[in-house]
């Protein structure tokens, strides 16, 4: 029996007969030998998993970067063209061990998060051969007859065939947060809301109330879940704005590094200095172009700005934020949007009391309340809670609030019922919409409490409880007073219900609505909501002070939503403007809808469609945009998100899957944490570019130069040395940089941003420049004041002093940007100390090349005197000096 089209079928229409016809089964259910057909023909209820790469997969992928490219084909003609194979393992083993790297940090992302995924599959109580079984939810099939109670996972799509005073919570999938009541009735036959269906019960939704049973027509990838894990798996995912940077930026650098070379070749070949045969002078000449490659090319900056981030990885973890995919911690801080899931991301999804009316007064759920008033004994008494022995309630939602505030007030509510135990009750139902519990008193007599909805419960009210002591005929004024306090409440998006109570003599004959719910003493009205998280509307301060524009997007309400918003701060208090329903939008074409899309910060009553088409509309306005959730209807957007952010806690498994980051504490203020590590990093990844490019700029306008000068040039191994030597540990150390003071002040940089702006730019290039210029000096310097006179040993010497000064150099200058304006000794050059350990290691990696006798053949190079030294860092020092003055004379500029 297939089901293919069971998500879009309208089984709310059919009668019981039909059902039962359509999937060939009884209300005994299937036999074993027809469910293991039916298994065997569908596959198991369970949704489809997406492929995992291979490892070999996740390491040919590390390769498909251009600049690393560019280093493969250098090394290739290195080795083959030159027979320099000691330079081409070199350059070789720089990539690999980059692609390395990035293999086992993918993977340690992916078992991180399938270990916060793992969840035990739930059972099923269903009906085969006639009898009650358990079995595993993948076991279902089509037609299979499922029993449903409270606290159950609803395992598949389930039309229900009876119900009794049956509520299912379906926030995951509706966003709405609090638990719809199900009927067995037909519904028409039309197009009716996902929310509206209320004879139908959803896979992963859960029971909380009452119980029910239903015939499957829906499992596996064929139910509503299912079908928004299609979506998920259709979605496109957006590059990051780090990757379009890194890409930008490699294109960029290597267009331009093909050119100089080009043009240097070109140079060689028509000078000629030395007078070589045409084909060793091009085979020279190459080498020199190569040369250049490999001083131009950052090779390393793939693989520091992996480590950079998994370095911002490991910090968000330590704050509860598991990032999935390692550029979402860049693309945080240049986020502009956040379009927030309400239920249990801004709010608790946890109904509670917050208001109370009694004795004609209005107060707060915190203001004191005493066990003898009758408002609180009634709310505990008319109730199904059970309480664990763990301490943790179990029931309707609507229900644990009023028992939790009781426990809040120091209400003893088993020590009470113990008193005055449960002797009868009349259940609630949807018509009447009450809910009776009678209670034996130690007088003899006994206690009817009653509780419902207002409305109802004032039409049998005769009473009024006036004070504590005092209790009066109930006045139509009286009525006009509550009805005028629960349109209040009501107008704040609370869910008002009513209290009454009477004591009797005897409990009737009939204990029915028509006998016991007559003739109350009204107690008081209760005012619940799902509140928000208490440091969510902080936060969304924050994110307003950071230039971010936090949006709402919910299943629920349009008063809850609004309401929310307005005590969040996301919207002002009356602003129904900014507010709209998945219903008008669905009247809106995208033309229309783009033009508006400022104008929103609420969206209440929306389906998966709609979250999607609210992030499009935004990113095609060029903006970068987050979205949170945790239910299994924020999936699709939250996978075509710029940065998708899920609930390490209540998010449901399909959400964290389609996650680029999970927040393992369910704190939306975590998100704010989140952005500023990411303007962290990518400010430190600022710094490591600006230090990376100004330095390869100065090899390749020392190389240039040489070449045009005739002058002996640096070896490939010795520009290798120097980009493995200096670029790296100081280069990840700047990665690890304290946050800048009023990092969150900024205004987001947004998706066309780039490295190179804010001065960035211009700064690499006359400090490039700089670089190139002391180095050719030294190297002049030695020409002219030579320590040995013969010609080979004397440039030998001059060549080892631009080595040494052009690594060294750049050691010195890695303090300089450590701010782009600010002078060095106003940002505690000293403070970093994994910054003072990476650059006293790479000028030992440098040093020892020149001093120990065995590596001098192997790089070319000679000892140095003490002079030669001195020389070599002096140079040094001259670049902070130069470098000092600039941003002296940048800084009285900007005041200016």
């Amino acid at each position: 029996m297939k089901d293919e089209k069971s998500v879009k079928a309208r089984f709310y229409a059919l009668d019981e007969a039909s059902l039962l016809k359509q999937f060939n089964t009884s209300e005994e259910g299937l036999s074993s030998d027809e469910a293991k057909k039916r298994l065997e023909q569908n596959g198991p209820n369970a949704l489809a998993q997406g492929k995992k790469k291979t490892m070999f997969q996740k390491f040919f992928d590390q390769f498909k970067d251009f600049m690393i490219i560019v280093l493969l084909v250098a090394a290739l003609i290195s080795g083959l063209v030159a027979n320099e194979w000691a330079d081409a393992g070199l350059i070789l083993a720089v990539v690999i061990v980059n692609a390395i790297f990035g293999v086992f940090q993918e993977s340690k992302a992916e078992e991180a998060i399938d270990a916060l995924r793992e969840m035990s599959t739930p059972e099923a109580h269903v009906k085969r051969n006639g009898k009650l079984e358990t079995i595993s939810s993948e076991d279902l099939v089509v037609g299979d007859v499922v029993l449903l109670e409270a606290g159950d996972i609803v395992p598949a799509d389930i039309r229900l065939l009876d119900s009794a005073s049956m509520k299912i919570e379906e926030s995951a999938l509706t966003g709405e947060s609090v638990p719809v009541e199900k009927e067995a009735e037909i519904l028409p036959d039309e197009d009716i809301p996902l929310g509206d269906r209320k004879n139908m019960a959803y896979m992963n939704s859960n029971v909380t109330y009452g119980r029910g049973t239903g015939i499957v027509v829906g499992s596996g990838m064929n139910t509503q879940v299912g079908q928004i894990a299609g979506m998920i798996n259709k979605a496109e995912e957006t590059g990051t704005p780090l990757q379009d940077n890194l890409n930008s930026l490699g294109k960029t650098l290597t267009w331009l590094i093909l050119g100089i070379a080009a043009v240097i070749f070109a140079v060689g070949i028509f000078n000629n200095h030395e007078g070589l045969p045409m084909n060793q002078l091009v085979i020279e000449m190459m080498l020199v172009a190569i040369s250049l490659a490999v001083a131009a090319i950052p090779e390393g900056l793939p693989a520091i700005v992996t480590i950079i981030l998994a370095l911002g990885t490991t910090r968000m973890a330590k704050r509860k934020a598991l990032v999935r995919k390692l550029p979402a911690v860049e693309t945080l801080g240049s986020t502009e949007i956040v379009a927030s899931d309400k239920t249990g991301t801004l709010t608790q999804n946890k109904m509670t009391v917050e208001k109370v009316y009694q004795y004609g007064k209005l107060q707060d759920a915190s203001d004191p309340i005493s066990g003898t008033d009758k408002v609180l004994q009634v709310m505990t008494f008319a109730n199904d809670t059970k309480v664990q022995n763990d301490g943790v309630l179990v029931g309707d939602p609507t229900e644990t609030a009023l028992v939790q505030f009781g426990f809040d007030h120091d209400y003893k509510v088993e020590d009470e019922l113990q008193k005055e135990p449960r002797v009868a009750e009349v259940p609630f139902d949807s018509e009447r919409k009450l809910m009776s519990t009678i209670h034996q008193l130690s007088d003899g007599k006994f206690l009817v409490a009653v509780k419902g909805a207002p409305d109802m419960l004032l039409q049998r009210v005769t009473r009024i409880q006036a004070s504590k002591d005092e209790v009066r005929t109930f006045t139509d004024a009286d009525k006009t007073e509550l009805l005028k306090q629960n349109k209040a409440m009501a107008t704040q998006a609370l869910r008002v219900l009513a209290m009454g109570y009477k004591i009797i003599d005897a409990i009737p004959d009939k204990v029915d609505t028509e006998t016991v719910e007559n003739d109350l003493i009204f107690a008081g009205l209760i005012g619940m909501i799902d509140p928000e998280r208490p440091e969510a509307a902080k936060a969304v301060e924050d994110a307003k002070k950071a230039g971010i524009r936090p949006i709402m997007i919910t299943g629920d309400h349009q008063d809850t939503a609004e309401a929310i918003a307005g005590r969040l701060g996301i919207i002002k208090p009356g602003d129904d403007d900014a507010v709209i329903t998945g219903a008008q939008l669905d009247q809106m074409s995208d033309e229309e809808f783009a033009k508006k899309v400022k104008q929103y910060s609420v969206y209440a009553r929306v389906s998966p469609e709609h979250k999607v088409r609210i992030v499009s509309a935004w990113q095609d306005k060029g903006k970068v945009v987050a979205m949170t959730g945790d239910g299994v209807n924020d999936a699709p957007a939250l996978k075509s998100a710029d940065i998708g952010i899920g609930m390490g806690i209540t998010g449901t498994e399909v959400s964290k899957g389609a996650s680029d980051m999970v927040l393992a504490d369910d704190n939306f203020a975590t998100i704010i944490v989140a952005v500023e590590e990411g303007r962290k990093v990518f400010s430190n990844i600022q710094k490591s570019i600006q230090y990376l490019l100004s330095a390869n700029l100065g090899e390749v306008l020392t190389l240039f130069m040489m070449t045009l000068l005739g002058w002996d040039i640096l070896q490939p191994v010795q520009l290798l040395w120097i980009n493995l030597a200096t670029d790296t540990f100081p280069a990840i150390a700047l990665g690890v940089e304290p946050t800048e003071p009023g990092i969150m002040d900024r205004k987001p940089r947004g998706r066309k941003s780039s490295f190179l702006g804010g001065g960035i730019g211009s700064s690499i290039i006359y400090q490039g420049i700089l670089e190139g210029l002391i180095t050719l000096g030294v190297y002049g310097l030695a020409i002219m004041f030579p320590v040995h006179t013969e010609s080979a040993a004397m440039h030998a010497d001059a060549l080892t002093m631009a080595y040494a000064t052009l690594a060294l150099i750049q050691l010195f200058h890695a303090f300089n940007v450590k701010s782009t304006y600010q002078s060095i000794f106003s940002v505690h050059p000293f403070k970093n100390k994994m910054f003072n350990i990476g650059v006293a290691t790479s000028f030992i990696m440098v040093a020892l090349t020149i001093v120990v006798p065995g590596f001098n053949k192997l790089f070319h190079v000679t000892e140095l005197n003490l002079l030669q030294w001195s020389i070599v860092l002096g140079a040094g020092v001259l670049m902070i000096i130069v470098v000092e003055i600039v941003k002296m004379f940048q800084r009285q500029s900007n005041k200016k």
